[in-house]
C-alpha cells in the first residue's frame, strides 16, 4: 500500500498521555499530569445546556456559531479597550481547533512560526502538520518564562509567518509583562508578522498583576488572532468549546476551514456557553480562589523539599508548577519515571514541551487538596531516597 501522509510522522504523541498511559495499572495513583479542572460545570451552565436540548436546538448552526454567542464574545472585550464585532469572532470545537484553524489559514508550506522552548506540546504539532516549521526560541527560569525580544529577533528570517505565544503559559504558569509584549509588537509590526496569542487562562491569574494582550498594543489587533475557550475557567473541558477573535479577512478564512472541517459547533454546547458568559461569575471566583489555596499549599511544599533539591518559581497564572529538579541529579524523563514507578506519583517531564523543559518536571494542581498533601509527602520521600 501506498505510505501514510508524511505529517503523521512529524508530529510526537504527547509525554502527558505516556505517563498518565503508564499509570494505568498501577493502585494508589496520584495524578498531577493532566491540566483539567476537578470542579463540575456551574449549575446554571448546565441548565442552559439541558434547556437546549428540551428546545429541540439539535439542528445545524451557523459555521461561525450562533450570532448571540459572538456578539457575547466580541462584547467581552470593549471593557478592556478592544470593539470587535460578531465577524471578528469564529465559536470552535475547544480551543484546540481555533489553534488549528488558525493555523490552517496563516501558514502555507515552508513557513516558519516562532514558538517558545518550553512550549505546550501541541502548537509544534500544528504548525508542523501545516508542513510549516516551527522555530523554538529558549525562554529561561531566570526571566519567568518571557519571551527575550533579543532573542526573537535573531530567530526572524525572510520565512518567518508568526509567532505563537501563551500567557499565563502551559507549562509554566508564566505571565508576560506589558512591557514585555510591547517589545514583541515592534518586531511583529516591523517585520510584518502575525501573532497567535493562547489566552486559555487568561481568568486564573494569582498576583496583583492585570491581564494584558498583546491585541491590546497599538497596531497589533489586525495582525493578531486571540484563541480562548470556556475549558479552564468555566470547567467545560469536555464541552469542546472555544473561539478565536481576530480581524474580518482571517475570520472570513476561519469560516471556510471550519466548514471543511467540523461544520459547526453543537447548539446546545453554544448555549451553555452563553449562559457561562453572560450569567454569574461567582462560581469563577469561587474556583479561583480554591485553585489559589492550593497553589500556595503546592508551592510552599516543594520549596521545603529537601534543602533546596527542588525550587519552584511562584507561577502567576494557569493552574501549573513548573519545578526545577536539577538539584536532585536526575534528568527530568528519570524523575517523573522513577517517581511514578517507585511512589505511584504522576508528573510530566519537563522535555515532554520541549528540549528546554530539561531540568524540570510538570506539576497541575487542578486537583484536590488532599491529593497535593498526599502526593508532596511521596515526592519528598522519593527525594530522601535518592
Amino acid at each position: 500500500m501506498k505510505p501514510l501522509a508524511k505529517r503523521i510522522s512529524s508530529v510526537e504523541g504527547s509525554a502527558i498521555r505516556r505517563m498518565v498511559g503508564k499509570s494505568y495499572g498501577l493502585d494508589n495513583v496520584i495524578s498531577f499530569a493532566f491540566g483539567e479542572p476537578d470542579f463540575i460545570t456551574p449549575e446554571h451552565i448546565i441548565e442552559a445546556g439541558v434547556r437546549a436540548l428540551q428546545d429541540g436546538r439539535t439542528f445545524y448552526t451557523p459555521n461561525a456559531g450562533i450570532p448571540e454567542l459572538r456578539d457575547a464574545i466580541a462584547a467581552s472585550y470593549g471593557p478592556r479597550g478592544m470593539a470587535y464585532s460578531r465577524d471578528n469572532v469564529i465559536v470552535t470545537v475547544g480551543g484546540c481547533e481555533a489553534l488549528l484553524l488558525s493555523v490552517l489559514t496563516l501558514l502555507d508550506p515552508g513557513d516558519e512560526v516562532i514558538i517558545s522552548n518550553p512550549y505546550w506540546a501541541n502548537y509544534n504539532g500544528f504548525v508542523s502538520e501545516m508542513y510549516a516549521k516551527p522555530v523554538l526560541v529558549d525562554v529561561y527560569e531566570k526571566n519567568d518564562f518571557m519571551f527575550d525580544p533579543d532573542d526573537i529577533k535573531k530567530a526572524i528570517t525572510p520565512k518567518t509567518k508568526a509567532i505563537l505565544m501563551n500567557f499565563p503559559s502551559n507549562p509554566t504558569g508564566g505571565l508576560a509583562t506589558r512591557e514585555n509584549l510591547e517589545a514583541i509588537a515592534q518586531l511583529a509590526i516591523q517585520y510584518d508578522l502575525y501573532v497567535i496569542t493562547d489566552e486559555m487562562y487568561r481568568r486564573l491569574i494569582y498576583t496583583d498583576e492585570e491581564f494584558v494582550s498583546i491585541a491590546e498594543i497599538p497596531g497589533m489587533k489586525e495582525r493578531t488572532i486571540i484563541v480562548d475557550g470556556f475549558s479552564k475557567a468555566y470547567a467545560m473541558t469536555g464541552w469542546r468549546i472555544g473561539f478565536a477573535v481576530a480581524n474580518e479577512e482571517i475570520i472570513k478564512g476561519m469560516i471556510k476551514m471550519q466548514e471543511n472541517a467540523v461544520s459547526s459547533v453543537f447548539e446546545p454546547v453554544q448555549r451553555a456557553a452563553l449562559a457561562a458568559l453572560t450569567g454569574s461569575q461567582q462560581p469563577v471566583a469561587d474556583m479561583l480562589e480554591q485553585y489559589r489555596a492550593r497553589r500556595q499549599l503546592m508551592l510552599e511544599g516543594l520549596n521545603t523539599m529537601m534543602h533546596g533539591k527542588i525550587t519552584c518559581r511562584e507561577p502567576k497564572g494557569a493552574f501549573y508548577m513548573f519545578p526545577n529538579i536539577t538539584g536532585t541529579g536526575l534528568s527530568s524523563e528519570e524523575f517523573s519515571n522513577r517517581l511514578l514507578d517507585e511512589k505511584h506519583v504522576v508528573t510530566v517531564p519537563g522535555t515532554g514541551f520541549g528540549s528546554n523543559g530539561e531540568g524540570f518536571i510538570r506539576l497541575s494542581y487542578a486537583t484536590s487538596e488532599a491529593n497535593i498533601r498526599e502526593g508532596l509527602k511521596r515526592i519528598r520521600e522519593f527525594i530522601e531516597s535518592l
